[in-house]
């Protein structure tokens, strides 16, 4: 079974300035694609706080972590940077189909910087902040996602 992590990567959810939509609309999904959704936690956009959360749930056993917020243009923005310094490998076909896929949706994906990467043994997807399109992001990549946690879980080889 895919266990799940999912991270809300926001300054006001996590001060409580408002709910956070984004980390229950992703873990919604992910439990109607059958994964365990292991833990639901709520960052700053503050690179050590997103690499932290990432570790950590890596450390948990996560094989998949969804992180929502983080991936656009504002100064703030900070999540694919957190994760590039802690990154074994990235994966750009993933930011580039994510991108691709929602230019049918709105114009201003060209400003996304959703990516993916492996961070230890787990996946980590970077999807956009806003609920909707965190789950369209995350619905566009689906079919590549069992075989890369499979990947990145492997453990490596003397030979």
């Amino acid at each position: 079974m895919m266990v799940v992590g999912i991270i809300t990567v926001s300054d006001r959810a996590s001060q409580g300035v408002y709910e956070d939509l984004g980390g229950p609309a992703l873990a919604a999904v992910a439990r109607q694609e059958g994964w365990q959704v292991h833990a639901e936690v709520i960052v700053p956009d503050e690179t050590s706080a997103i690499t932290q959360a990432i570790q950590s749930l890596e450390a948990q056993g996560c094989g998949l972590i969804l992180s929502t917020g983080g991936t656009g243009i504002a100064a703030r923005d900070v999540t694919p940077e957190a994760i590039r310094s802690i990154m074994r490998v990235e994966l750009p076909g993933f930011g580039e189909v994510m991108r691709q896929r929602s230019m049918a949706i709105t114009p201003n994906a060209i400003l996304s910087r959703c990516m993916a990467a492996v961070v230890g043994r787990a996946l980590v997807i970077a999807l956009p902040g806003k609920p909707q399109g965190a789950v369209d992001c995350l619905g566009f990549v689906r079919g590549a996602i069992d075989h890369a946690v499979k990947l990145a879980q492997r453990q490596p080889t003397s030979c």
